[in-house]
């Protein structure tokens, strides 16, 4: 019973965009962290691309259920695959954007400070709708009105 309650409505959509952040954050930070390495290549996955992976993962699961409950369960793609326990392994591409330095460094500070906070802001959203919805699954447990 539990499990269905779980997996209705928006929350593994959440969860799924709530683990994607926070590969993506490492991600970001292994970027930042050999911005003046010689030869490194930062790699990184779309945002709108998981985004579009999800919606393909949701519209799916509408189909086969009628609705908005069951598992979601993501086809394989280039950037990600999903897991049998739900998490998602990350496939990242070689970023296009930044300057190539003498040391063959594709290093763009900014553009990575850019991401880390867009990313973050993702998390956030994820996380304060993921509390939201268990808040309310609670009050609904716990029969207050």
């Amino acid at each position: 019973m539990l499990n269905n309650i779980l997996s209705s409505g928006a929350l593994p959509s959440l969860e799924m965009s709530i683990r994607f952040a926070s590969q993506r954050n490492e991600l970001i930070g292994h970027n930042i962290a050999n911005i003046s390495t010689p030869n490194f290549q930062q790699k990184d996955v779309s945002p709108e691309s998981f985004q579009n992976w999800l919606s393909k993962a949701v519209n799916e699961r509408r189909q086969r259920t009628g609705g908005m409950h069951g598992e979601l369960h993501a086809e394989r793609d280039r950037q990600f695959v999903q897991r049998k326990d739900g998490g998602i392994d990350l496939n990242p591409l070689a970023s296009t954007g930044g300057v190539l330095a003498h040391d063959r460094n594709n290093r763009d500070i900014e553009q990575l400070m850019q991401d880390l906070s867009e990313n973050l802001s993702a998390y956030q959203v994820a996380t304060d709708l993921m509390r939201s919805q268990m808040g309310t699954l609670r009050v609904a447990i716990s029969e207050r009105t």
